[in-house]
């Protein structure tokens, strides 16, 4: 059996007794530090600090690295200011999904691309396979680490280690060469749970300085650290996908309802022709949000049924540990995806009814005005 993978922080894991680690994808990663009911409320209700240092970070740099990217990617790069984020997606020519990602403007002629860890090697590879001449890219997965910090309080304990303005900082927007408890980092406000956060790439030899900096300073407002078994339950209420789940190579961005990520005016971009004829023709199944309403939790790959065939599969599924309802989001053929449409999951031979529903299941609330007020004090 192979080596698993250890991300820069797997030493300070072990100051956690109730840590269970899991091979996820060749990592040896945590699932949960203290149960992961607990950890998803902690998020949820004060804040969380993840080690996502598994993911990829591409640096890409050229006078036409804006070019090659718009060509490459289904969003609209050429909308970035420096200093701004776009979640974005890059397709087959079938417009299947190759990989969803993160790009960073760092300047007029540098970029980081953030990938997913399971994809690191194929995306590397597809885009060296059509990188023009004039511009280069750097593998920096190994030498970078990242920290994500999510949930209401997150703004209040990094500002204790930052001396960035971080109520300035908008959505999706960034600080290059931000401090963080004395290390030079990319501050971003983004993040993957339906919470306001911050996500912070750090040098893998600072990581585990600034995972400790951040834990006391969050002792007083709730901090928990996360394993991936929240960080799935938190995404999954927000509908943000998770690829291998509601993306893949069969899967396409219109599929798995992400089109407002699909630019289709902008230009040019590998698998562009296929959308468009998806878009024309209109879409044959789609992602939508359903609940079991008899006893029974839908999982991953569950069929779905509806007037005694087969009409798609569950693509994630669990009881929502916020809203204690049987959830799930399935790929659906088109004519049973309306809000309110009954349906069967099987389960362990079992067909239990199940309603389309709406989606995200979660949004996150609004602040008061008092809180408003108190927050920019």
């Amino acid at each position: 059996m192979s080596q698993l993978l250890r991300t820069p922080l797997f030493p300070l894991y072990e100051q956690y007794p109730n840590v269970r680690c899991i091979d996820f994808g060749g990592w040896e990663l945590p699932v949960s530090f203290s149960g992961i009911q607990k950890e998803h409320e902690a998020v949820r209700q004060q804040a969380g600090l993840f080690d996502v240092s598994h993911m990829g970070e591409f640096r890409v740099e050229g006078e036409n690295a804006a070019d090659f990217l718009q060509g490459m990617l289904t969003n609209d790069v050429s909308l970035l200011e420096i200093g701004q984020a776009q979640y974005t997606l890059m397709c087959y020519p079938t417009g299947g999904v190759v990989d969803d990602l993160l790009v960073y403007k760092r300047s007029d002629h540098l970029f980081m691309l953030v990938v997913n860890a399971s994809n690191i090697e194929k995306d590397w590879t597809w885009l060296q396979d059509h990188l023009p001449e004039n511009v280069q890219m750097v593998n920096e997965s190994e030498a970078t680490a990242l920290l994500a910090l999510q949930g209401p309080k997150a703004e209040a304990i990094l500002s204790q280690v930052t001396d960035v303005n971080l109520a300035e900082l908008g959505s999706f927007r960034f600080v290059d060469g931000a401090e963080v408890s004395g290390s030079t980092v990319i501050l971003s406000r983004t993040g993957y749970t339906g919470e306001d956060g911050f996500e912070i790439y750090v040098s893998a030899d600072d990581a585990q300085k600034v995972w400790l900096a951040l834990m006391a300073a969050g002792e007083d407002e709730g901090l928990l650290p996360i394993g991936l078994g929240a960080r799935d339950t938190l995404r999954f209420e927000a509908k943000l996908p998770l690829y291998g789940q509601e993306l893949s190579s069969t899967i396409t961005p219109l599929e798995a309802g992400l089109g407002m990520f699909v630019k289709l005016a902008a230009g040019d971009f590998i698998g562009r022709d296929a959308l468009v004829k998806q878009k024309e023709e209109g879409l044959t199944r789609k992602l939508v949000g359903i609940e079991i309403t008899d006893r029974g939790i839908p999982r991953s790959h569950y069929p779905v049924y509806a007037e005694g065939e087969q009409i798609g599969e569950v693509t994630t599924g669990t009881q929502s540990p916020t809203l204690k309802r049987n959830l799930g989001l399935a790929l659906l053929d088109i004519q049973y995806t309306e809000p309110g449409t009954t349906v069967e999951v099987e389960i362990r031979g079992k067909r239990l009814k199940a309603e389309v529903i709406k989606t995200p299941f979660y949004r996150r609330p609004k602040p008061t005005a008092q809180a408003a007020k108190g927050a920019n004090s």
